[in-house]
């Protein structure tokens, strides 16, 4: 489970993947990306998103999203929320996993 505060955009996207990509090779446990404390998602910061779903997809590893209202509407915009798995919390994001 990650949890991320602060901005995840064009300056902070490079470094959200290497860590998060870093952290997954060494575990096969199920991914939750915990956004409800970031102030800003844009497109760079979605498309990492994406890449990351895509990557636990292609390995076959659960993997879920929790946003804030502003990480869920700028989701929901793009209509990304059921690619990216997207819960509005925490508890919602586990029970997905689980089912």
């Amino acid at each position: 489970m990650f949890h991320f505060t602060g901005q995840l955009d064009a300056y902070s996207e490079k470094q959200f993947m290497e860590y998060v990509v870093d952290v997954l090779k060494a575990s096969k446990l199920p991914a939750v990306i915990d956004l409800s404390k970031i102030d800003f998602l844009d497109s760079s910061g979605l498309g990492a998103l994406v890449q990351l779903a895509k990557q636990c997809t292609d390995a076959k590893r659960a993997f879920s999203l929790v946003g804030n209202s502003r990480v869920m509407q700028t989701v929901k915009l793009v209509r990304l929320e059921e690619f990216l798995h997207l819960a509005q919390d925490l508890p919602s994001a586990l029970s997905n996993l689980a089912a």
